[in-house]
């Protein structure tokens, strides 16, 4: 039975909870006509110009420019590490991974990938703090310990690490392929924050997707990590899976919330079977009808709200201590490939199949299959694939969207005195554009910039996609899953 949601009724019942937290940040507020009006298809924004826009006439020699210009510049480094692998296949999954139980098929891609990190590592000042770290897949806890402490060693080899422990170095974990000693060994190598695929807690959900985690296990990791003193653990929810209802979802929520994660992001699920073989797995007659995800989302960032919890934007929630809440309220947030970021002035080097770089004005992705990913190093040359070099309206476009997608405001001088642009003038057709969401009560526009109401959060994609130049010229002709 699908379920509608009453608007009236609940700000009626919510109160000021409904579009403030107790922390006085401001939470969306919902608007069922605007979410169907204007949930179309586009971009996530973890960068601007987006993948489908990435040429393959990228090189080598654009990249060692970029890196040489990102030296003279000297900001300080993240670092992207990917691990594909994973023991069995989650059905829902878009990741770029391989599926086997065979170990030892990830030794050659670790030895590339060590030589890789050679590779780059050549060309930076080693001087460059190293102020992020994040291994991702796949499932980076697939490989063994003492093929993760080399790893590690390696990168401390050529890079600044942080010894006092003031890095954001964090690790994606299976909580059922991670036991809470291995933690502890974690802890040690140097990862202070942890990222838990959870998904769902329901059994029948668990077995639609073929992804298993009790709360118990997920609970015994949090203790551990707790004990072990990491700084911050986020878990990861997907709602739109199979079998799914609103009250299942809420259970789920529940149990979460008595977790207590310092971060949740909450993933719309996006059926696309045509991209994403895996997903052939799912039976469509069983996913939730569109109505029922959006109640489920309406329902969750209440839940979330009256826990105490900061709606950051987009997928993420923290709570009022933790860093992304906090760099938020100071104007500090930044967004990255990686998503919401708590460190904006890095460079961003990456490593591994499908891997992106942000050095300078430029991105570059690496070859998305092991096999020419592999070839390229074992023929010593870096595994780029495509990648792009950013132009002048590429630059301000990013900053502009960079800017609303962390902090819903736009100041039109700020932008001007950084670009030498007049905002106006520049973006004439987009303002244009903007009055129509104006009306729609999305965005509050005066002379002097913008800011996004309550009603408009939601739909921050669909505010970013106005100022998004390849979008509305179609170019690539990319597909994209919904905005919400």
């Amino acid at each position: 039975m699908t379920r509608t949601i009453d608007t009236a009724k609940l700000k009626e019942l919510d109160g000021s909870v409904f579009q403030y937290n107790r922390s006085n940040h401001p939470a969306p507020l919902w608007d069922d006509s605007l979410i169907r009006r204007h949930d179309l298809t586009g971009p996530r924004y973890t960068s601007y110009p987006t993948a489908p826009q990435f040429s393959d006439d990228f090189t080598e020699q654009n990249w060692q420019s970029a890196m040489m210009r990102s030296n003279a510049k000297g900001n300080p480094l993240s670092l992207y590490v990917h691990i594909p692998f994973c023991d069995t296949v989650c059905y829902y999954c878009g990741c770029n991974k391989i599926i086997t139980a065979d170990k030892k098929r990830a030794e050659p891609y670790l030895n590339a990938l060590q030589t890789e990190i050679d590779m780059q590592a050549a060309w930076v000042d080693t001087r460059r703090p190293l102020l992020q770290l994040h291994l991702g897949g796949g499932t980076p806890t697939y490989i063994s310990d003492d093929q993760l402490k080399a790893l590690i060693r390696k990168i401390q080899q050529h890079f600044h690490w942080q010894s006092d422990d003031s890095g954001e170095y964090s690790i994606e974990i299976h909580p059922q392929t991670v036991t809470p000693e291995r933690l502890g060994f974690l802890r040690e190598l140097g990862f202070n924050r942890l990222s838990l695929g959870v998904q769902d807690f329901n059994p029948r959900v668990q077995r639609a997707v073929n992804r298993f985690n009790s709360e118990q296990e997920v609970k015994d990791l949090i203790i551990a990590a707790r004990h072990y003193q990491y700084k911050a653990i986020s878990l990861d929810l997907i709602y739109g899976l199979p079998h799914q209802t609103c009250d299942s979802f809420a259970t789920t929520l529940d149990q979460v919330i008595a977790l207590r994660p310092d971060r949740l992001s909450l993933f719309n699920y996006a059926h696309m079977p045509e991209l994403f073989k895996v997903q052939k797995q799912i039976d469509a007659q069983t996913l939730p009808e569109p109505q029922d995800k959006l109640t489920m989302l309406h329902d969750s960032i209440i839940q979330l709200t009256r826990a105490g919890y900061i709606y950051i934007g987009m997928d993420h929630f923290a709570l009022p201590d933790d860093e992304l809440a906090i760099l938020q309220k100071q104007g500090a947030l930044h967004r990255n490939f990686q998503g919401y970021a708590t460190h904006g002035n890095c460079d961003l080097m990456a490593f591994g199949v499908s891997a992106i770089n942000a050095l300078d004005n430029t991105f570059a992705q690496n070859h998305k299959a092991i096999a020419p990913y592999i070839a390229a190093i074992n023929s010593q040359q870096l595994p780029i694939h495509r990648g792009l070099t950013l132009s002048d309206d590429d630059l301000l476009r990013k900053a502009v969207i960079n800017q609303l997608i962390c902090h819903f405001t736009l100041d039109y001088a700020t932008i001007e005195k950084k670009f030498s642009i007049h905002f106006a003038s520049y973006f004439a057709p987009e303002l244009e554009t903007l009055k129509h969401l104006a009306d729609d009560h999305l965005l509050d526009m005066q002379a002097y910039g913008f800011t996004v109401k309550a009603t408009g959060r939601l739909l921050i994609r669909r505010i970013c996609m106005v100022f998004d130049r390849y979008l509305q010229a179609n170019i690539n002709g990319s597909r994209y899953s919904r905005i919400i």
